[in-house]
């Protein structure tokens, strides 16, 4: 009897794991593999959740979340990005913003549906929609374009079974920012084949060169076809607290609820009232990150164009360079696993995030400047290796 069911034989693992696992077994690594700061969460958020676990909070909450932080979340939409969610029923509270995501994907999929995802992508996009029974319809985007969707490219993959059109911006593993003219674009599309849209603005306040971040939902017509996905893990130096959200339309959302109840039933209590003071408390320590990822961006994306043999264009958002290396002739899991070996670099390859992601490298640079410095110098030598 085969034990295993046929979608846990079908997943794959991480290319990023794959990566940091391997690192994992070397010593005096300097790593570019995972997306998560490097700073500690903000001593006010701690305090917040300390303060919550001393007064009782202790307990359950409901299914979608303490009312306090979904009133908290919706406040924000309003303000920073002009989208007015109700917070009783629109909005959910999840156990990271991938729960948000396979929430979202088990509410709207029946099997054979197709989700339209931009390639090079973020590989549990794809493992999530396959687990839910659908169809990843891939449209590839290109370096000369931003890494964002051509509207054209994107109206061509739309068919009968065409559920949703996957948005991520600013990207991961990318770096891209789809400006606004496009988006308008996509919204035309979405509402012209009566498609959903899910939004994942897990980077939004990680943007740079004059770039503006736009959510799709705030464009007319759009909130009551956007699902938007969003974490505390990244703006907030969060990743280990594991807590996120959804916003989107009563009826997709009261749906996530009920599968929320039989997952984890509710997010962990006094994580929900430090990310209360995540929002609502002082942002200096945002501040201070965002500053700090620009300086580390300008380093990195100078430092990567400065070595013979590679390229890349400035990002203008997240915290990744997704560097060009087809030059040294190479494919991406031998430049990746040959610069681990040899100078103890970790990279990810492109062709983990998709075949559109061949050719390149994720860098990210999350990290401090002290191992930007060392990994580029490493790398250098490297490259000088290869061009021998």
């Amino acid at each position: 009897m085969n034990k295993l069911s046929k979608i846990a034989l079908s997943l794959e693992g991480s290319p990023i794991r794959k990566m940091f696992n391997l690192a994992n077994t070397m010593e005096d690594v300097v790593s570019f593999a995972l997306g998560e700061p490097d700073f500690t969460t903000s001593d006010n958020i701690i305090d917040a959740a300390c303060e919550a676990l001393k007064r009782g909070e202790t307990h359950y909450t409901p299914n979608a979340g303490i009312l306090p932080l979904r009133q908290a979340i919706a406040k924000r939409g309003r303000t920073k990005n002009n989208v007015d969610f109700n917070p009783e029923s629109e909005i959910i509270v999840t156990g990271s913003g991938m729960e948000a995501l396979i929430l979202t994907m088990m509410a709207i999929i029946n099997p054979g549906d197709e989700i339209i995802v931009s390639n090079p992508y973020w590989s549990n996009y794809i493992s999530q929609i396959k687990m839910c029974g659908g169809i990843p319809r891939l449209v590839d985007v290109y370096e000369e374009d931003g890494f964002a969707y051509n509207p054209v490219n994107l109206r061509k993959a739309i068919n009968k079974n065409t559920k949703a059109i996957l948005l991520n911006s600013p990207a991961n593993p990318t770096g891209g920012v789809v400006e606004r003219d496009v988006l308008e674009e996509i919204a035309a599309i979405a509402k012209e084949f009566d498609l959903l849209v899910i939004s994942d603005e897990v980077y939004q306040y990680f943007i740079y060169d004059g770039a503006e971040f736009v959510s799709i939902a705030s464009l007319e017509g759009m909130k009551e076809r956007t699902i938007i996905v969003d974490s505390f893990s990244k703006a907030y130096a969060m990743t280990g607290w594991r807590i996120g959200f959804s916003a989107g339309p009563e009826e997709i959302i009261q749906k996530m609820i009920k599968l929320q109840e039989n997952v984890i039933s509710c997010v962990n209590s006094a994580t929900q009232y430090a990310a209360i003071e995540a929002i609502e408390g002082p942002q200096e320590s945002l501040e201070y990150m965002i500053n700090k990822y620009k300086q580390r961006r300008t380093l990195m994306a100078d430092g990567i164009n400065a070595i013979e043999g590679l390229s890349c264009i400035n990002p203008k958002g997240a915290f990744y360079v997704f560097a060009n290396i087809t030059k040294t002739g190479m494919t991406s899991e031998e430049f990746a696993l040959e610069l681990l070996k040899k100078e103890k670099v970790v990279v990810v390859p492109g062709s983990g995030f998709g075949d559109a992601g061949e050719g390149f490298v994720r860098i990210s640079y999350a990290t401090s400047e002290e191992n930007i410095r060392e990994g580029l110098r490493r790398m250098k030598v490297f490259m000088e290796g290869l061009n021998k």
